[in-house]
């Protein structure tokens, strides 16, 4: 399955997973910079599958727009999900989490993005999780396979092999709109705490966490988070 699947164009890929899974299919999205790659590709290959989009209540302005955009433009099936606590309780309780360190950072992990996607797998009732994480945009991601069993959920990535000028092609094809940030110097995408934009002679991965991590916790390695336990 696994060879057969890799030699498959995306669409192809999508398509299959579609045709073979149906209602157990779920892609999450971040609405990131290339998030539109994914959602567009859905959108044709795999309608109605559900669109998980978890707001931490975190996110800079412009990737509210940004998801409001692409929602109308795309006909998403968007399911938005939110931390069991506010940002502003998660502070008052625990302070900003952001800035204790990597017992803190995994923390935030788990209550803003683990624990939320958690609980859409469940209530949505999927166990196939697709996602647009490609090996070319970080160093933790050159190894990942196309498929991961974790726990009960099968994680899924249509577009690992796709590099950015593959990317930015796909984008001019089909017209899609950029993330506003794009255009202020952002290489990746993620809370206004975590993320800012690359400066000259820095990678993206040095945009994220101080560039002491990549990973926001959704995809660390198979194995080190729970997904439907």
């Amino acid at each position: 399955m696994l060879t057969a699947f890799e030699k498959m164009k995306a669409p192809q890929r999508i398509q299959w997973l579609y045709e073979e899974y149906g209602s157990r299919l779920v892609l999450s999205s971040s609405f990131g910079l290339q998030a539109a790659v994914m959602l567009d590709l859905v959108s044709k290959y795999a309608p109605e599958i559900p669109v998980v989009w978890i707001d931490t209540g975190y996110l800079f302005p412009e990737t509210y727009e940004y998801v409001e955009l692409l929602k109308e433009k795309l006909n998403l099936n968007l399911k938005e999900y939110q931390p069991l606590q506010t940002a502003a309780r998660q502070e008052a309780i625990h302070g900003k989490l952001w800035e204790q360190g990597e017992e803190g950072n995994a923390q935030y992990g788990i209550i803003n993005k683990v624990e939320p996607m958690n609980r859409a797998l469940r209530e949505l009732n999927t166990d196939v999780w697709l996602s647009g994480l490609r090996r070319s945009q970080s160093s933790t991601r050159v190894e990942r396979p196309f498929l991961e069993q974790q726990k009960k959920t099968l994680k899924v990535y249509p577009i690992l092999d796709w590099t950015d000028p593959q990317v930015q092609q796909y984008y001019r094809d089909n017209n899609l709109p950029k993330h506003p940030l794009e255009a202020k110097g952002y290489k990746t995408m993620g809370d206004w705490h975590s993320t800012q934009p690359v400066a000259e002679g820095e990678s993206a991965e040095d945009s994220r966490y101080g560039g002491s991590k990549y990973e926001c916790g959704l995809h660390l390695d198979s194995g080190a988070t729970d997904f439907q336990i």
